[in-house]
Parts: structure tokens; C-alpha cells; sequence
């Protein structure tokens, strides 16, 4: 029992720990998803170091919610729930991001992301035309200072600024931010490390766009891009668009000559 200076008792409720609030978590989540037919996306860290994302895109969406010092002095709150393994689903698609994270309840997150402005897209990618090998090096996460420069730029780049979201939770948390949120924010950090292309999703960015304009600038060039080079397949994972092998597509446009040599 407790005594609350407005003249009264009140009842602290009992003690759960962690790991019974990410089994009851679990349990409620599954009864949801059943309706939907999906099964769970929980954030898990494959790693335990200090920094929580280990690619470029994990860590510069983690650094851009860092940098603004709104979000920022809130954060720190939700690391210890991603850390232990709280946010126990996870999925983003097209400018939003939809998660349920365990706490007393099981609580739902939401945070819906505007569209990035057209110029300011047509901007990057003006500035990314021509770069290919810089590109390739970006979805490997190899990045030159000038494409980091470009993607990571405050006003010009392609991270959001916190006016452009709109952050939501179940729980009775009162602050905008609260852990859950935060957790969240992190846990999309976790996302991006392994599936970059979801962030153009979540951006509403047409990444084709900047690949097909990289590439004319090479072309455009008449040199091959410096830079190691990235296997098709990868490409097409990574981008989820179908790039044909050079080689095989060379042979595909250039019909076998007839032999010079006369039948005997």
C-alpha cells in the first residue's frame, strides 16, 4: 500500500517481470494475428555491443532521430525494451510503420511517416547522378564521403525530420515519445540493418529511380564506374527489381557470327 498526499490510499499494482510480460505479450499478440492470418516480426539483436544498428542504414536512421534534441533527450528509454526483446512485432510498409511492443499490456505503436517532398528527392538523386560505383558501395554499405554527404544531409537528404511523424501508442504514457514509441523508432534502425529497401518503402521513394539515373550517368560518361562490383542477384534482392547479368545479356543481343572457314 501507498500513500498519495491528495488524502487517500492507492494500490502500486504487483511486480511483473520482464520475461512474464513478454509471455503474456506474446499470448495476446498471437489471438491478433490470427484474424489477420500473419504470423509475428519481433525485433531480435543479433549482437550486444553499445551501438545497436551495424550498417550504414541502421545507424544513420538511429543517428537522424538523435540529432534533433526533441526526440533525443526521450529516447534512451525505449533501448533498454528493444534490448531485451520487447518489441515483439515489427512491420513497415508504405510511409508507416506498425508494431505491438510487451509492457504491463501489450501495446500497440504506430507511426505513420509523410511522403518525402518531390524536390527534395529530385535533389539526391541530381546529385547522386553519375555515382554508380558510389551507389553500388551504398548498398553494401561501403559509402564515399560525398554519397554520405548527399543521403545524410539535414535539410536535403533522405531522413525524415520529427515534423514528419506522427507517433502513436496504446499504453496511458502521456508523453509523445514514451519507451514503447521509442523502442520502435529503434527497432526500424534493427529493420534496416537487414532489409535496407524498406527504407525508400517507408520513404515513398522510387529507388529504381535513383539506380536508372546513376546508371545514365555512367553511360553518359562512356568509362566504367570505379568501385568493386555487386553480383545482379544481389541488386535484385536489395532493390527488388529484375537486373539482367551484363554478360548474359550481352550474348543475348549479339547474334553468333557465321565461321569464316570454308566446309571441305
Amino acid at each position: 500500500m501507498a500513500w498519495y498526499g491528495s488524502g487517500g490510499w492507492d494500490y502500486y499494482p504487483p511486480y511483473i517481470s520482464v520475461g512474464q510480460k513478454k509471455a503474456r505479450g506474446m499470448l495476446a499478440l498471437a489471438k491478433l494475428l490470427k484474424k489477420s492470418k500473419r504470423t509475428a516480426e519481433p525485433v531480435v539483436l543479433a549482437h550486444r555491443k553499445r551501438q545497436l544498428a551495424a550498417t550504414f542504414w541502421g545507424q544513420a536512421w538511429a543517428d537522424n532521430l538523435e540529432r534533433y534534441a526533441d526526440l533525443a533527450n526521450r529516447l534512451p528509454r525505449g533501448r533498454a525494451y528493444l534490448r531485451n526483446g520487447s518489441v515483439l512485432d515489427l512491420a513497415i510498409g508504405r510511409g508507416r510503420v506498425e508494431a505491438y511492443v510487451a509492457g504491463t499490456e501489450l501495446y500497440r505503436v504506430t507511426i505513420g511517416m509523410a511522403p518525402l517532398a518531390k524536390t527534395r528527392w529530385r535533389r539526391v538523386v541530381t546529385r547522386c547522378t553519375g555515382r554508380i560505383g558510389s551507389l553500388i558501395g551504398l548498398l553494401r554499405g561501403e559509402l564515399s564521403s560525398e554519397v554520405l554527404a548527399v543521403l545524410t544531409d539535414p535539410k536535403d537528404g533522405l531522413f525524415p525530420e520529427p515534423r514528419e511523424l506522427e507517433l502513436d501508442c496504446s499504453c496511458p504514457d502521456s508523453a509523445e515519445v514514451c519507451k514503447h514509441v521509442a523502442a520502435v523508432l529503434y527497432g526500424v534502425a534493427i529493420r534496416l540493418d537487414a532489409r535496407p529497401e524498406l527504407f525508400f518503402e517507408l520513404r515513398q521513394a522510387d529507388q529504381a529511380e535513383l539506380i536508372d539515373s546513376a546508371t545514365a550517368g555512367v553511360v553518359a560518361r562512356g568509362r566504367p564506374a570505379e568501385g568493386k562490383r555487386i553480383a545482379a542477384n544481389r541488386l535484385s534482392a536489395v532493390f527488388g527489381i529484375e537486373i539482367e547479368d551484363g554478360a548474359s545479356a550481352r550474348a543475348a543481343r549479339s547474334p553468333r557470327r557465321p565461321s569464316s572457314r570454308r566446309q571441305k
